[in-house]
């Protein structure tokens, strides 16, 4: 039986993507922060040993932090580099001899549309996730043509992570009307194209930012 592992997989997209792979009949292995597992911005995260071929890793955990330049202290860069980039490598790091046990085998990362199309107050999160891009597209490189790696560059996703800024029908109006298609993301939209990564089907694919935006990042209709 398949086997991946999702990192942040008990809330949100991982949460989605969990539920969409055991429907599959694929075996999921969750680790998480939200029910006192794991803690990626330790110096030294205490892994679970996995025994055994892992057939894809899929790192969810982010940070949205957006405030002016201005505003942001060395602490909030630091962090959203330890949460979105430093986490993935040390996970990487970890289960990179699974990996290698499987044929086949992926790794999905997350990056944001504010890395490719700028946007005010995004210099914190836009820097880390724009790291991860990059992180992406050398270990593709460097993994091939053993081990796949992409990424997915998803706009305003309806998760827990995001509920500060759709707290209310005005602020969930405003950020529907900003996107091309008029609406917001749903966790299950970014799951099906991880689905499609970990799966057979994009075995000719890495080293991709894929965007599911909305249409944000290459469209405008204004």
């Amino acid at each position: 039986m398949k086997k991946v592992l999702i990192i942040g997989g008990n809330t949100g997209i991982g949460a989605a993507l969990s539920l969409q792979l055991k429907e599959q009949g694929v075996e999921t292995i969750l680790l998480s922060r939200t029910q006192g597992g794991l803690d990626v911005t330790q110096e030294e995260p205490l892994f679970p040993e996995i025994i055994g071929p892992v057939d894809a890793l899929v790192y969810c955990p982010g940070s949205i932090n957006l405030k002016p330049f201005r505003a942001l202290k060395l602490s909030d860069f630091a962090h959203d580099m330890e949460v979105n980039y430093y986490g993935a490598i040390k996970t990487i790091k970890h289960y990179l001899p699974n990996l290698k046990e499987a044929e086949n085998a992926s790794i999905v990362l997350f990056s944001t549309v504010a890395v490719q199309k700028g946007m005010p107050f995004h210099s914190s999160i836009a820097g880390a996730k724009g790291a991860v891009e990059g992180l992406t597209r050398s270990l593709a490189a460097e993994f091939a043509p053993t081990i796949r790696v992409n990424c997915i560059a998803p706009s305003l996703t309806d998760t827990p992570l995001a509920e500060k800024l759709l707290r209310n029908e005005k602020q969930r109006e405003g950020a529907e009307n900003r996107h091309p298609l008029k609406s917001i993301g749903e966790a299950a939209d970014i799951a099906h194209m991880a689905n499609f990564l970990v799966g057979e089907k994009s075995r000719w694919m890495s080293g991709q930012i894929i965007g599911v935006d909305g249409g944000m990042s290459s469209l405008s209709t204004g």
